[in-house]
């Protein structure tokens, strides 16, 4: 095995090290970062009713506003009143189910949505999830 460094490696390496160009740092991983501008709506005490129209209003709005990351927190539905009534459905009562179903169902809303997903922990977990809205280019 030859350890003898060619002249052109020299002159490689003294180019190298009094160059100013920097190498980057293959250690330092950039990931792609999605910049949302995100938006925040809480429900919790409102009926289904006002909770849908809430809703609505706060995606149309947002839209237009080009934000693009909603947070809807419905709650998880644990203190409803519902829940005692042996009338009314459970799973249809309590706004966690029945806010992106109300979403889902209606066209014009749709229009505006890339996704709906459920949120992460910090954001509310099972108690809230995430609205993506298309780009507006208005």
């Amino acid at each position: 095995m030859n350890f003898d460094i060619s002249d052109k490696d020299k002159k490689d390496w003294e180019d190298f090290i009094s160059s100013e160009d920097k190498l980057p740092n293959k250690d330092y991983k950039l990931k792609k970062k999605n910049f949302y501008k995100t938006r925040s709506i809480d429900l919790h005490g409102y009926t289904i009713d006002q909770a849908h129209r809430a809703c609505e209003e706060f995606i149309f709005k947002s839209y237009a506003e080009k934000v693009n990351k909603l947070i809807i927190v419905t709650g998880k539905g644990l203190h409803s009143e519902n829940e005692k009534s042996p009338y009314v459905s459970k799973d249809l009562s309590i706004l966690k189910y029945s806010v992106p179903s109300y979403i889902k169902k209606n066209f014009d809303l749709m229009k505006l949505i890339n996704e709906i997903e459920g949120a992460s922990i910090e954001d509310g977990g099972e108690g809230a999830f995430y609205i993506y809205l298309k780009k507006n280019n208005k």
